[in-house]
């Protein structure tokens, strides 16, 4: 795979493709005219957002939710392997964070212009998010130092710009030297460790958000898991911003998902399948990946796909036994995901007592453990 991401090669077809979406739908049609926005709202005081990492990625705080007895327990990440059983597969996102904000000037005027790279469609040619948007159009160019500029060949329905690159050396390089990390608007605070919005795994790089619930695991941990005769597989899922995009709509139905791209590998599918415990999924984008790829009988499919897949309460897991995340924003995907796999009354009532003992919330928040 290009190092950029899933975009970068020229004529490439999907294995198999997914429309998770009205998969989804068929399913829950006759209960999805009961869900509205507003009943996944709850009150969340601002200071519990968190702004930094802690101290150490396996020092976060860890609400364990046991669904069937509906009990929750609190203990710190660093004991999750305490929860792990012989024959276990945690199953983790292999994606890699782009440092997808560029700022650069207008070579017109001079005037400052922010360029957020959104997938890459092919070689050096990028769909993008510019701010603002008049200081970039059709054929207008901004330059980010002396190595490199960016022309606007197009703009899209949405406003979205079709970016040409222009460098000499590595693209991926430049980024590095000159993108700062994509952190999402309610962390205020500089990151000064861009190590910190990345887990210890990530390796494919082509996401410009990162898959949070990963950020809590130590190598340790995982040569722990490893120890105590679990595996773990690992699925590559580029997570983009419309996996963030909130919901508008009260019935939650009308609210679509964007694609995204995601790869399971047939070793990875093979170690997934022949799990003889349960399959523990490392934060939403695991859980979707997999859920995309499930066949008829309940196995992951390997292959290379997209998936728009959005669930929420009344979808019927496939291979999913486990989920540990972070704790979400309200009325989001994320937390309806999360009411889908551990009962609507069930996550909030967890929600509001990690609000009562304080947990920190969000990207670089604690976390939250269900089985």
């Amino acid at each position: 795979m290009s190092p950029l991401g899933p975009y970068s090669r020229p004529g490439e077809k999907d294995d198999f493709s997914l429309n998770a979406y009205a998969s989804v739908k068929l399913q829950t049609d006759r209960r999805c005219f009961l869900l509205k926005k507003s009943d996944f709202h709850f009150e969340l005081p601002k200071e519990l957002i968190a702004q930094t990492p802690t101290p150490e990625r396996d020092a976060s705080r860890l609400l364990v939710l046991d669904k069937a007895r509906n009990e929750t327990y609190h203990t710190t990440f660093s004991n999750i392997v305490e929860y792990i059983k012989p024959g276990d597969c945690l199953i983790i996102n292999d994606t890699k964070v782009i440092p997808a904000r560029l700022l650069g000037k207008s070579a017109k005027t001079g005037a400052n212009v922010e360029i957020f790279l959104l997938k890459q469609l092919k070689d050096d040619i990028w769909e993008t998010l510019v701010k603002p948007g008049k200081r970039l159009k059709q054929g207008d160019s901004a330059v980010f130092g002396d190595i490199l500029t960016a022309r606007a060949e197009s703009v899209t329905e949405d406003g979205k710009r079709v970016v040409r690159f222009f460098y000499q050396g590595i693209f991926e390089a430049i980024l590095d030297k000159l993108g700062e990390m994509p952190l999402p608007p309610y962390i205020k605070r500089k990151l000064e460790d861009k190590s910190r919005y990345q887990t210890v795994y990530a390796k494919n790089a082509g996401s410009v958000a990162a898959p949070t619930a990963g950020f809590h695991f130590t190598r340790k941990i995982l040569d722990d898991i490893r120890q105590k005769g679990a595996n773990i597989a690992e699925i590559t899922l580029h997570v983009g911003l419309g996996t963030f995009r909130p919901v508008k709509t009260e019935n939650i139905f009308d609210h679509h998902m964007h694609e995204e791209w995601y790869e399971i590998s047939r070793l990875n599918a093979d170690i997934i399948n022949g799990r003889s415990g349960r399959a523990i999924a490392v934060g939403t984008t695991s859980c979707r990946a997999i859920e995309s790829a499930a066949d008829e009988l309940g196995r992951v499919r390997p292959g290379v796909g997209t998936t728009d897949i959005f669930i929420y309460p009344g979808y019927e897991f496939k291979i999913t036994d486990g989920l540990t995340t972070n704790f979400h924003l309200p009325e989001s995907t994320l937390i309806m995901l999360v009411s889908a796999f551990a009962g609507r009354e069930n996550a909030l009532s967890a929600y509001e007592d990690a609000i009562k003992r304080r947990y920190r919330f969000f990207s670089f928040g604690d976390a939250m453990l269900i089985l």
